[in-house]
């Protein structure tokens, strides 16, 4: 008996304005996680009456601030795909990682695709007729819809 094998094919591909509204969504809850640690902090400081964390953070500089949201977006970005393969955007959207054959990224994958996200104008490789980032092809993933993704898996 012959199998064939799966690929992913462009009537898969999340739309542009999917991928845009996974950025947007992510990149609000990147900034809720980032606050929220912060907020965190400060009150672990008030429970303890120990203030030099909180005022450690208080004093970030802008820069430092922009760093340590980028510490947290490679960790919320991380660890959602590679548990889930799936953002919070993506879960709004109903889109998902997947390889080539449409199997799961594995831990490579996933964390160059991450790190390729990092790149300041890395978000503008999006400008072209390719639905796909930077991210996406240097780690050969693609973001598909996921509905649609399962359907054709099946047959």
């Amino acid at each position: 008996m012959e199998t064939k094998e799966f690929t992913i094919t462009d009537d898969l591909l999340a739309s542009k304005g999917q991928r845009f509204l996974n950025f947007i969504i992510d990149l609000l809850v990147v900034y809720m996680f980032t606050v929220g640690i912060g907020a965190a902090v400060n009150i672990i400081g008030e429970l303890t009456e120990n203030y030099s964390l909180a005022e450690w953070i208080i004093s970030l500089t802008l820069i430092e601030n922009i760093l340590f949201m980028l510490v947290v977006l490679f960790f919320y970005y991380l660890i959602m795909e590679l548990y889930f393969s799936r953002t919070f955007g993506k879960y709004f959207t109903k889109t998902m990682v997947v390889k080539y054959n449409g199997s799961k990224p594995n831990v490579k994958s996933i964390v160059l695709r991450t790190l390729v996200r990092m790149i300041p104008i890395e978000a503008f490789s999006f400008l072209s007729d390719n639905a796909r980032g930077w991210h996406d092809t240097l780690s050969v993933t693609y973001v598909v819809n996921k509905h649609e993704f399962i359907s054709k898996m099946k047959l």
